[in-house]
């Protein structure tokens, strides 16, 4: 990303989140949760943070251009969903995928493009109210080297190889982490999780994801 666009991402990245945090628990309007403030700042659940290795950059696959997301596959959970653009709303806040029976998970415009260097970010919810499991439902049992391709809309594709999963509570989201400027193409994509309290969810489950290949279109 360019010094500008690293500025307005961060600007916008954590209104991303509070917006994820009032649709996480599936409902179409409601507050959002508080987290548990006693919690540690920290992680649990499958791995560690992700770090930036030398040997893992060297081994990184070469950057593609911007283009859009249009579809996102996780075999190990059986996600296979198109993705939609999330702007921002009139309210300045950032836009969540609509409460559907089809849901679908959404991709944050002002985040990089999976395959661009740095973190692009994909929402998706884990409940969708009514219509029961989201898509990213079963996103916390992804672990350490499950794949995941993003394809673009310009024909191409990006895959990434989970490098962490987190969860953690809604008051200690890790912003730096998520948002951070780093120098190879990475994915974020985030859903709430944990305990239920009332509508909503407690916590955030996050997974880390470094670039395994890309395929340039043809």
């Amino acid at each position: 990303m360019t010094p500008l666009s690293r500025r307005a991402f961060a600007t916008t990245a954590t209104a991303a989140m509070a917006s994820l945090l009032v649709s996480c628990g599936g409902e179409e309007s409601g507050q959002a949760a508080s987290g548990d403030s006693r919690r540690a700042r920290g992680t649990k659940g499958a791995d560690e943070a992700p770090s930036l290795s030398p040997s893992a950059s060297a081994n990184s696959s070469r950057p593609l251009g911007r283009s859009a997301p249009v579809r996102l596959q996780i075999p190990a959970i059986d996600v296979d969903t198109p993705v939609i653009r999330l702007d921002l709303a009139p309210d300045g806040t950032v836009q969540v995928p609509p409460v559907t029976a089809d849901d679908r998970a959404g991709w944050y415009r002002h985040s990089p493009t999976p395959g661009q260097v740095g973190p692009s970010v994909i929402l998706g919810h884990v409940t969708v109210g009514a219509y029961g499991d989201g898509v990213f439902r079963h996103l916390a049992r992804l672990r350490r080297g499950d794949r995941i391709v993003a394809r673009r809309e310009d024909g191409s594709s990006a895959d990434f190889t989970v490098s962490a999963v987190r969860t953690v509570a809604k008051a200690d989201f890790p912003a730096d982490d998520v948002y951070g400027d780093v120098d190879r193409p990475e994915l974020r994509l985030i859903t709430c999780g944990g305990p239920r309290d009332g509508d909503e969810y407690r916590d955030n489950v996050i997974v880390f994801a470094t670039s395994a290949s890309t395929t340039p279109t043809h």
